[in-house]
C-alpha cells in the first residue's frame, strides 16, 4: 500500500513539474472558461498591470506572465496541448510548428521580390495621438488623470469566423496569378480586406461575430502627468489603440498641450513674470511678495535703485526639472509705474532730494 501511495505522489509531483505555471490562475479564469471570458479577463488584467500605468516593481513581470498565459489559452491548439501536458507540451508543439515548411514563392525573395509579403504578416494598426490640455499649475505639481477611451477590439470569437484561403498572404493582402502570355504568368499582390492572415480569410456572415471583425469597447486609463513635463511630451500606452484581425495593435499616445497662464510664462525649465513697482519703490528699494503656482510666497527684495525693465533672477523658483529634484530659475521683470504728473510742491521736494 505504501508503494502505491509513493507512486501516486511521485506521479503528481512529476505532473506539477511538467505543468509549470498555472495559466488559468494567472488570468483568474476557470478551466472551462470560454474564449470570450479569457479575452475579457486578459484585457482587464493587462490594463491593470501595464508597465506604463502601474509603477509597482513587479508590474512588468506580471504583465509578461499575463501575455504568455493569454497567448496559450487564446489559441485552441495550444490550449489543448497545455491541458494535456502543461508548458512542456506547449513548447514541444511550438517547436514542431516552427519547423519551416517549403514556401513555393520563397525563390522570388532571393531576387528582391516578395519582401512586402513578410512585412504584411507583422502589420500594425495606426498609432493614435490624443492631445491632453493641462495648465501650468498641473505641470508644476503633477497630476493623475483618469481617462475613458473608446476603441475597436477584435471579436472574442474571431477564430471561429475564419476560413482557409490559400490566396491570402497576410492581413488585407491577396496574391493573384495573372497570365501575360501563353506559358508566362506573373504573381501580383492585390488589396483584399477579407484576408486576415496568411492562408486565412474572414467568413461573412458569421453568427459568432454578428457585428463583424471588431466591436466597440470602453477602457479606463490612468494618464500620469509627471512633475516638470513640457509642452509636446508624451505618455504612451503600448498596443492599446484599435485592434484588427491579423494586426498588432498600434500605440495610444497622449500628447501634453500646455495652456497659457495669466501671470507666468514658461521657457524650458524657467519661469518669467512681470512685476510692477512704484516710482518711489524704484528709488528707495522695496520688499514684496509674489504668489507662486502652488500658492507659496516668493519674497522679492531690493534695497537700491531699480531701472526700468530691470530683470531679477531668483534661483530654484522656476519649473521643476523632470526626473530631478532641482528647479529652474524665476526671472522677474520689474516695471515702474510712473505718475502721470507732479504738483509744483512735489517737484520742489524732488529737486531738493536729488540735489
Amino acid at each position: 500500500m505504501l508503494t502505491i501511495y509513493a507512486v501516486l505522489f511521485l506521479s503528481c509531483v512529476a505532473f506539477a513539474a511538467a505543468a509549470g505555471k498555472d495559466y488559468y490562475k494567472i488570468l483568474s479564469v476557470s478551466k472551462t472558461a470560454t474564449a470570450a471570458e479569457i479575452k475579457k479577463a486578459y484585457r482587464k488584467l493587462s490594463l491593470k498591470y501595464h508597465p506604463d500605468k502601474n509603477p509597482a516593481p513587479d508590474a512588468a513581470q506580471k504583465f509578461a506572465e499575463l501575455s504568455v498565459a493569454y497567448d496559450v489559452l487564446s489559441d485552441k491548439d495550444k490550449r489543448e496541448a497545455y491541458n494535456r501536458g502543461g508548458e512542456e507540451a506547449v513548447k514541444q508543439q511550438e517547436q514542431r510548428e516552427n519547423t519551416p515548411a517549403h514556401d513555393p514563392f520563397s525563390i522570388f525573395e532571393h531576387f528582391g521580390f516578395g519582401g512586402q509579403r513578410r512585412q504584411q504578416e507583422e502589420a500594425r494598426t495606426p498609432n493614435v495621438e490624443i492631445p491632453v490640455r493641462v495648465t501650468l499649475r498641473q505641470l508644476y505639481l503633477g497630476e493623475v488623470l483618469d481617462v475613458a477611451y473608446l476603441r475597436q477590439v477584435v471579436c472574442p470569437e474571431a477564430n471561429t469566423c475564419q476560413k482557409n484561403n490559400k490566396d491570402c498572404q497576410g492581413p488585407g493582402v491577396k496574391v493573384r496569378m495573372q497570365q501575360l502570355a501563353p506559358g508566362f504568368v506573373q504573381q501580383i499582390q492585390v488589396a483584399d480586406a477579407s484576408c486576415v492572415a496568411r492562408g486565412k480569410a474572414w467568413k461573412s456572415p458569421c453568427s459568432a461575430c454578428p457585428n463583424g471583425m471588431t466591436e466597440e469597447e470602453e477602457i479606463q486609463l490612468t494618464v500620469d502627468i509627471q512633475v516638470g513635463m513640457r509642452h509636446g511630451d508624451t505618455v504612451k500606452f503600448d498596443q492599446v489603440a484599435d485592434e484588427a484581425v491579423g494586426h498588432i495593435p498600434g500605440d495610444l499616445i497622449f500628447v501634453v498641450h500646455q495652456l497659457p497662464h495669466s501671470v507666468f510664462t514658461r521657457q524650458g525649465d524657467d519661469l518669467h513674470v512681470h512685476f510692477t513697482i512704484t516710482l518711489l519703490e524704484s528709488l528707495v528699494g522695496f520688499t514684496k511678495t509674489l504668489e507662486h503656482l502652488d500658492g507659496h510666497k516668493v519674497t522679492i527684495t531690493k534695497d537700491n535703485v531699480t531701472y526700468c525693465s530691470e530683470v531679477m533672477a531668483i534661483a530654484n523658483e522656476g519649473m521643476p526639472i523632470k526626473g530631478s529634484r532641482a528647479k529652474g530659475t524665476l526671472f522677474v521683470t520689474l516695471n515702474i509705474d510712473f505718475p502721470a504728473q507732479f504738483s509744483e510742491k512735489q517737484k520742489t521736494m524732488i529737486r531738493q532730494a536729488m540735489a
